[in-house]
């Protein structure tokens, strides 16, 4: 499950930054995903899923005015709303702090970009990208890390 996430949020980044979208069905899948990581991951209905759906909805609710002051594009919105159906509360944190970093970096770069191709006017961040490697982050270093040490020895956890 974690694989077909890695490889939802590797394409959610590069259509961002192709072409500064991230399509509504790569968001519905990624969000749809959630249920059957749910269910793997043994988490019961509460208060395990009611923490996931209720930061999804926080999420939702903060990113959504972000997307009312042009703060925010909409499929990011939708993006990080969906991830947060998948990472658990303290680890969600831990990525909007990764996210809000690499964003920061990837505003600096796209900006020095613009400047060095006297482009001033259109500055477009695709932050989806910034999303994407925090969560990518995310799932290498906690889900991931702490699969290989509860391994059984002399088993590989995959």
């Amino acid at each position: 499950m974690l694989a077909a996430l890695a490889i939802a949020l590797l394409l959610a980044a590069f259509t961002d930054l192709r072409s500064r979208t991230i399509g509504n069905r790569l968001n519905a899948a990624i969000a749809l995903g959630a249920p059957m990581f749910w269910w793997a991951s043994g988490l019961s209905l509460w208060p395990d899923v009611a923490l996931q759906l209720g930061v999804a909805l926080l999420t939702l609710a903060v990113l959504t005015v972000l997307f009312a002051l042009k703060a925010m594009g909409g499929g990011d919105v939708k993006l990080l709303t969906a991830l947060a159906l998948w990472i658990a509360p303290p680890l969600f944190a831990e990525l909007v702090i990764v996210m809000a970093i690499l964003g920061g970096l990837l505003t600096v770069g796209f900006g020095m970009w613009h400047i060095a191709r006297h482009r001033r006017d259109r500055l477009a961040i695709p932050y989806g990208v910034a999303i994407a490697l925090a969560g990518l982050w995310i799932i290498g270093t906690d889900y991931l890390h702490a699969a290989a040490w509860a391994a059984p020895a002399g088993q590989t956890p995959f």
